[in-house]
């Protein structure tokens, strides 16, 4: 056999065991595995959908939430049918804990406290299914675990004590003011408005004026920008199961990747010209006193713990890098305001369908705050306020589903799950479960919260709005602080009822939306 012969005979060999091998680990990917999940599940008296390669339940999934998500309910309606449809129709047919199938990953649905709080707590063999998360947000908190998710949490946590909030509520105020003006205005010329859009926006203004401060135009940019991005997440989200998908150049994922670089192009230059300015500033010059902004706190926290560890041999790379930064301030800006504008919403929508607590809340409104602005100490005293968005958060919880996935073999309960299961919290069920809220679970009642949350429920993972355990969400104080002196202002100013036209139609995709707008006729106190 001569030299050419030979080299072309141990090329094909690589080749074809180079192909076999993929082979090998496609096969297993698609059939073997999950069909050795699927028998460890049945194994433990689960019961669901059998596993099919076609993706037959992700194609069902879409079919019966494409025909829901068009009608419209009655206000007295049932909403969990018309959110979870495809997932409750699983659980009607095999019964609690069952399973259904995402791709090759099987998904549990999981509606029982217990088995709740084992998840919460066991957040360093549960982690969140960073690849299918990642679509939506960048890798900051709400994605990130293990010692980097430790590291940022650290670095991110001081942004959020309560001395630091207090100190952005001036800047909330200023972008609730300003908004309320311009509603004000809007009224003038006509009382019947969809306060959708117009909540969006104020909850857009005041993540950007807390997050940027001074650039808090700019800030908007990214905020639109991120709503455009959205638009595009729901043709990738169904073959998000397949590994790197998102690297593959369809027109949706160019479009997603475009936006994205756009946004952090945006994000670092805000960041540039801060530290440029700081730079610039003379050390004992006392002007520009240390910015009260998340940014500037975040980037002072960074320095102070790169700092220290600077002489400590255990934490390998230091404090967070500018791309870090980057997908942090991402994160607060799309988590904070969409969750934010969610909650105002079903606010309004439920204050017009309970009128007397309307009143009730108003005249609290007035009482505490007298002819002054809101201030932190103020809105700390506003009893009823609060049980009213607690009583929302529990109807409508702006994210209704929380998704994790063993990352290896975990006792849940009586439970043994294998790695690799993916684990689906329906927070609107647990929220509204008749064995635990009472006969009234579906009814509005804030009175359930007078005595605090804890008294509310007997297990504190029966009520989990923003998360709860380890992953507690880092910005709920900000959220409520937010909507206290939203609702307020709002309360203050105007009285407000739906309008005919009003098509009630919550549902799901990042957070609960009216999908047709919310009309309301709002007059002027």
């Amino acid at each position: 056999m001569d030299l050419a012969a030979l080299g072309v005979l141990i090329v094909t060999s690589i080749v074809v065991a180079a192909l076999v091998k993929w082979g090998v680990k496609l096969l297993n990917w698609v059939w073997f595995r999950p069909r050795k999940l699927e028998k460890f599940l049945r194994e433990q008296g689960m019961n669901g959908t059998c596993y099919s390669p076609f993706l037959r339940d992700v194609r069902d999934c879409i079919s019966s939430m494409t025909d829901e998500q068009p009608k419209t309910l009655q206000l007295s309606d049932d909403i969990l049918p018309h959110l979870y449809r495809c997932y409750m129709q699983n659980l009607s047919k095999y019964g609690e804990n069952c399973f259904f199938w995402f791709g090759p990953w099987p998904i549990q649905i999981i509606c029982d406290p217990e088995i709740v709080k084992d998840i919460m707590k066991k957040s360093d063999v549960i982690g969140r299914p960073y690849e299918v998360i990642e679509k939506i947000l960048s890798a900051g908190l709400v994605t990130l675990q293990g010692p980097k998710w430790a590291k940022h949490r650290k670095i991110v946590n001081p942004a959020f004590h309560l001395d630091k909030l207090k100190n952005m509520v001036p800047a909330i105020y200023l972008s609730c003011s300003s908004y309320i003006n311009k509603l004000d205005t809007m009224v003038s010329r006509s009382n019947e408005i969809d306060m959708w859009p117009y909540l969006e926006d104020l909850s857009s203004d005041v993540i950007s004026r807390t997050a940027f401060g001074s650039s808090h135009e700019e800030g908007r940019k990214i905020f639109e920008l991120q709503k455009e991005k959205l638009k595009f997440i729901t043709h990738i989200i169904p073959l998000a199961f397949i590994p790197k998908w998102r690297h593959v150049p369809t027109k949706a994922n160019r479009k997603i990747a475009s936006i994205i670089e756009e946004i952090k192009w945006r994000i670092k230059g805000i960041i540039e010209k801060r530290q440029k300015k700081a730079m610039e500033r003379p050390r004992d010059s006392d002007d520009e006193a240390p910015s009260n902004d998340l940014l500037g706190i975040l980037l002072d926290s960074n320095a102070r713990f790169s700092k220290e560890e600077e002489n400590d041999d255990n934490i390998n790379g230091g404090g967070m890098s500018v791309e870090d930064v980057i997908n942090e301030c991402e994160q607060f800006y799309l988590a904070g305001s969409e969750t934010t504008s969610s909650l105002l919403m079903w606010t309004m929508v439920l204050l017009c369908q309970h009128p007397h607590w309307q009143a009730r809340a108003r005249e609290e409104v007035n009482r505490v705050f007298g002819d002054s602005h809101p201030t932190f100490e103020s809105l700390n005293q506003l009893k009823t306020v609060t049980m009213i968005l607690q009583e929302v958060l529990r109807l409508y919880p702006p994210v209704p589903i929380i998704v994790r996935r063993t990352e290896e073999e975990v006792q849940l309960g009586k439970w043994t799950i294998p790695a690799g299961v993916y684990l689906m919290v329906l927070i609107g069920l647990l929220h509204q479960d008749p064995k635990i809220w009472g006969d009234d679970a579906k009814e509005f009642n804030p009175l359930r919260f007078s005595g605090g949350v804890s008294a509310a429920t007997a297990s504190p993972y029966s009520f989990i709005p923003f998360a709860a355990g380890p992953h507690l969400c880092i910005g709920q104080n900000f959220a409520m602080i937010e909507a206290k002196m939203a609702i307020s202002m709002i309360l203050r100013r105007f009285s407000f009822e739906l309008s005919p036209s009003y098509s009630h139609s919550p549902f799901y995709f990042l957070t609960i939306a009216p999908q047709y707008g919310a009309t309301m006729i709002l007059r002027k106190l």
